[in-house]
């Protein structure tokens, strides 16, 4: 399914006021999460929400708030494609428009019973929504719709930061450190050679950066990986990276053409709570199952948060003269000045 249910509505004065972040589409549930016939809630910027599928696969998500006295929808249940309040039984339709009130069968609701829904939108496998008007649209994950690439998703996977989990994600240097003999050689950590970062209307984008992996992709084979970044939007990125096999004699397992490709999504629940899930696509020959892929990623995000969470300050800071840059920090240094530009100040350090 990608449709989009329509919106509505003005937040609450004790949500998130970042006009910045509430334009933007927030991943808050994987598709397959969402089952017909049950409420799902959850929770995106501090406002706490329910999502449900309809009889025809359409997925909303509004407020979790029943406007008769407060009770929250999540605790209900879905009958004859509606939405029953737990508390006196109000239903309430696709539309989000109060349809029956049990306690005057006879009556018409009126106009002002109505939920506050969200624009929901299903892609790739992911739930999005935004709490205000997308100023764009959601980024594109070519290999989505190249069937040569299998897909699977992981996680999810918790995070303080989202910020710092993604400039995480794009950060090839800790490779060695936070994920020896995997991503990366303790003893012989790779020297970065210099790269380059371009700014266009879809985000930030790099020139290939090369390392060495021990266990480069799920066929555990070591590999020279060559990474091309982009972010995309402040909690949306992206890598492909080429894939060389580094022993000679086994160099025909794989192909010129092989890729490996994530994209990352980050949900911010809070200022300093955020959920990580995730989308790899592989174009081997032979490809991994979904098992090996996911076996992989859970152990390198496990080992991320390990070390991400325990960043000071938790808040990214925007601006550089908070922490120490490096040339071989780049990307790290464009993403700050990039969000900085924007205006950003949800869960951004010193922004009031």
């Amino acid at each position: 399914m990608n449709q989009i249910s329509k919106p509505q509505a003005s937040l609450p004065a004790d949500s998130c006021q970042d006009q910045v972040m509430l334009n933007q589409w927030h991943v808050v549930a994987y598709s397959d999460e969402l089952v017909a016939g049950k409420l799902l809630p959850v929770t995106l910027l501090e406002r706490d929400l329910v999502a449900w599928r309809d009889k025809d696969g359409v997925a909303h998500v509004w407020e979790d708030l029943c406007v008769h006295r407060g009770a929250r929808l999540s605790k209900g249940f879905i009958q004859d494609n509606k939405v029953v309040c737990p508390y006196h039984g109000w239903r309430y339709d696709g539309t989000a428009a109060c349809v029956f009130m049990p306690a005057a069968p006879q009556e018409k609701p009126m106009k002002k019973a109505r939920t506050i829904p969200h624009q929901t939108q299903e892609k790739y496998g992911f739930i999005w929504v935004c709490l205000g008007t997308p100023l764009k649209d959601i980024p594109v994950f070519a290999e989505w719709d190249d069937p040569t690439y299998k897909k699977v998703h992981a996680g999810p996977y918790p995070f303080r930061s989202g910020y710092r989990a993604l400039d995480n994600f794009v950060d090839p240097t800790h490779f060695p450190f936070v994920h020896a003999g995997v991503n990366g050689v303790f003893d012989e950590p790779d020297p970065i050679a210099p790269y380059e970062v371009s700014e266009g209307e879809d985000g930030l984008a790099t020139t290939e950066v090369k390392v060495t992996q021990p266990y480069g992709d799920p066929r555990g084979l070591p590999v020279h990986s060559y990474y091309a970044y982009k972010i995309m939007r402040p909690l949306v990125a992206y890598f492909q990276k080429r894939l060389v096999i580094i022993d000679p004699a086994r160099q025909h397992e794989g192909n010129p053409r092989d890729r490996f490709c994530t994209y990352f999504t980050a949900q911010p629940v809070d200022h300093s709570t955020s959920i990580v899930r995730i989308c790899c696509g592989t174009n081997f020959d032979k490809q991994p199952t979904v098992e090996e892929v996911r076996k992989r990623q859970d152990l390198v995000y496990a080992q991320d948060a390990a070390i991400v969470d325990t960043q000071r300050p938790e808040r990214i800071p925007a601006d550089l003269r908070y922490e120490l840059h490096h040339r071989s920090d780049l990307l790290g240094q464009k993403y700050r000045t990039w969000l900085k530009g924007m205006g950003l100040t949800y869960g951004i350090h010193g922004a009031l």
